[in-house]
């Protein structure tokens, strides 16, 4: 795919607009007494690019469940452009969320897998079946439409769970460590991919990740999070422009920015 899609921050599109989710002080602890995250604040700008980072364990993937409507706080609620919500999916917009293991069906074609959501709203099968092709395109899939999973690498099966979250041009997509088990080149590639489609179709991503490298080349803002409790330790914003690449990945604002980012990660995991 090509990256270059923009050339300068597209940080500018968004300031100064209102938040499209807002948590505040949310707080979830599990039936065994655990506290998985505790006071949690939080604004997600439409258009952003927001990685969470963090340990295994600091609640992150509580926090996006939350966010998604898949677990319901505790305490505290969450805000859809201004619609409170303490759990139901009243004022909550079309969503997409990718998780770490691809989830398709095996008996079913990428094709068919795209279609998914499209079918549970009831489009009808001709337009349906046209907008998943149209998203296995974007994603570079063109000719696989056919193909099943077990004839998918990984990553070309993580393209496929990323059409189908796409497909109903969500406003928000959520990610929960969607690379982390893919191999180095694989993981680099779909960072780049990724990065055009979300300026492409312009939805607020929040991507969940423990790696500060990925964190850093993908987001306009990091927040990182400390566990027991899960809680936001910082939040700031990685300044660089886009598009990002191969030379950005070896530049000297790159290891900057990753020693900025990898120094609050210690110090939130020390706190």
């Amino acid at each position: 795919m090509d990256t270059a899609y923009l050339s300068t921050s597209p940080a500018t599109a968004t300031s100064g607009a209102s938040p499209l989710v807002s948590v505040r002080r949310v707080s979830k602890q599990f039936a065994n007494g655990t506290l998985a995250v505790r006071d949690v604040d939080l604004d997600l700008g439409a258009g952003e690019f927001i990685s969470l980072l963090g340990p295994s364990g600091c609640g992150k993937s509580t926090l996006l469940r939350m966010i998604a409507g898949l677990a319901n706080p505790s305490t505290g609620t969450i805000e859809w452009n201004g619609a409170a919500s303490d759990g139901a999916s009243g004022g909550r917009p079309d969503l997409g969320f990718v998780f770490q293991d691809p989830t398709l069906m095996p008996w079913a074609n990428a094709l068919s897998n795209v279609m998914l959501p499209l079918t549970l709203k009831h489009v009808p099968k001709r337009e349906a079946a046209e907008r998943a092709a149209e998203m296995l395109a974007l994603v570079g899939l063109k000719g696989f439409e056919k193909s099943y999973p077990r004839e998918l690498s990984g990553g070309m099966k993580m393209r496929v769970s990323i059409a189908r979250a796409l497909v109903m041009r969500p406003k928000i997509l959520l990610m929960d460590e969607p690379f982390a088990a893919l191999d180095e080149i694989t993981r680099h590639r779909l960072n780049d991919d990724l990065l055009q489609l979300w300026w492409k179709e312009r939805f607020t991503a929040v991507f969940v990740t423990h790696s500060v490298f990925e964190s850093v080349y993908l987001s306009q803002r990091i927040v990182v999070m400390a566990a027991r409790p899960g809680r936001v330790m910082a939040d700031f914003a990685v300044d660089a422009p886009y598009p990002r690449d191969d030379l950005f990945r070896t530049s000297a604002d790159y290891a900057s920015l990753c020693r900025l980012a990898s120094g609050r990660l210690k110090e939130a995991i020390g706190s």
